[in-house]
């Protein structure tokens, strides 16, 4: 560890709030030397493998999902960790654009939510995709004013719609989850011996290149036995994993283009924070996991049927076309989606004061841009990992 992160990194009032800070300077940048890699680890103090359930997914279903084989997945734990498991990448090559498009092009149509919606009309959001895509196909320079709605995207609600007031989901404000992120997130939970997962609320956040995210636990579910689920894709950043209080020190990891993550158990409930997202070597925008050949653009096996399920696969190609806007997006960019189970098993959502029904009311869109510390906007939302 380095004399600068070690001096931090001590029990104390401020532990995680010094090394978030840490992290997230700029000027000058900080020393990531201490950063886990997990697509690089060969051998750390902290970190061990982890034995996922082969068995508890075909390898038909995971490849209609976008999956290797369970049995070909890395998975590590972190020693005082118990509970928390690192899949690095367990992406078929070229799936993992079907998951950009669809978090910059499917996820945000209504009827589902974001942070626009709190300060445009209906009408407005209701294409952000089209009313955007022309500006980002647009090569040259990147300054560009005013910005795209994609651009402004913040956040986007699924299934259940988190109330960032009120910090609470309701059986009220509820759309229909996306079927194929349903089943992927069925799938992961399986694979990490959590059979009958039931994914009912998402939050994608997107992340530009001087985006953070604060300081927080995801407590607002009801049931917290159940796991909570994250996939990154776009930009690496810096994820910082804490303990069950405030001063306990965190420890550093990159999360990569393709990693999940799994917090469940006693790291269900832990303090937890982006404090950087680490922008790619120049001249090599793309993290490699993103071109690599297979289901991407201009390819027709998304396309193949499944014969073992008499299906087509949940994976679909992405057009050139839309690939040139999701590809220019997340060259500066990071989107992350983090699934929850809200309601146990025969749990109903408990009796909510009528008068209060609004979705995200006064909640503003720069919620982790440029804020300081433990990013005041975010106080609002206790959402990312």
């Amino acid at each position: 560890m380095t004399k600068m992160a070690a001096s931090m990194v001590e029990h104390g009032e401020d532990a995680f709030r010094k090394l978030f800070k840490f992290y997230k300077r700029r000027n000058p940048p900080p020393d990531l030397r201490d950063v886990i890699d997990f697509s690089k680890i060969v051998k750390h103090e902290k970190v061990f493998p982890t034995e996922l359930n082969p068995a508890a997914v075909s390898d038909a279903e995971a490849r209609r999902a976008g999956l290797r084989p369970i049995r070909d997945w890395t998975a590590f734990g972190l020693h005082g960790y118990p509970g928390f498991i690192f899949i690095s990448n367990p992406f078929l090559p070229g799936s993992q654009q079907h998951w950009v498009r669809q978090c910059l092009k499917t996820y945000p149509q209504k009827p589902n939510v974001c942070n626009l919606d709190m300060h445009m009309t209906p009408t407005e959001t209701q294409d952000i995709w089209g009313s955007s895509a022309d500006a980002l196909r647009k090569t040259g320079s990147r300054v560009r004013e005013p910005k795209t709605l994609l651009e402004k995207l913040r956040w986007v609600t699924l299934g259940y719609h988190y109330n960032w007031d009120t910090k609470t989901y309701s059986a009220d404000h509820y759309t229909l989850f996306p079927s194929d992120l349903h089943s992927i997130s069925v799938h992961v939970a399986s694979a990490c011996r959590f059979p009958g997962f039931n994914a009912e609320a998402g939050i994608l956040n997107y992340y530009r290149s001087d985006s953070s995210l604060g300081i927080h636990v995801d407590e607002s579910e009801l049931d917290h036995t159940r796991p909570l689920l994250s996939f990154s894709f776009g930009q690496s950043a810096v994820f910082l994993l804490g303990g069950t209080q405030r001063e306990d020190p965190p420890t550093a990891m990159y999360m990569h283009s393709g990693d999940v993550m799994v917090m469940s158990g006693h790291s269900r409930l832990l303090y937890h924070a982006v404090p950087r997202v680490v922008p790619a070597p120049k001249g090599d925008p793309l993290h490699p996991s993103l071109e690599e050949d297979g289901l991407g653009p201009g390819s027709d096996q998304g396309l193949a049927q499944d014969h073992t399920q008499g299906e087509a696969t949940l994976i679909q190609p992405v057009s050139e076309e839309d690939w040139a806007v999701c590809s220019r997006y997340i060259e500066t960019s990071r989107v992350n989606m983090t699934i929850r189970q809200v309601l146990g098993s025969g749990q109903a959502f408990p009796a909510m004061d009528t008068t209060d029904k609004r979705i995200d009311a006064g909640h503003t869109d720069g919620y982790h841009d440029n804020q300081e510390g433990e990013n005041v906007g975010l106080k609002r939302r206790r959402s990312d990992s």
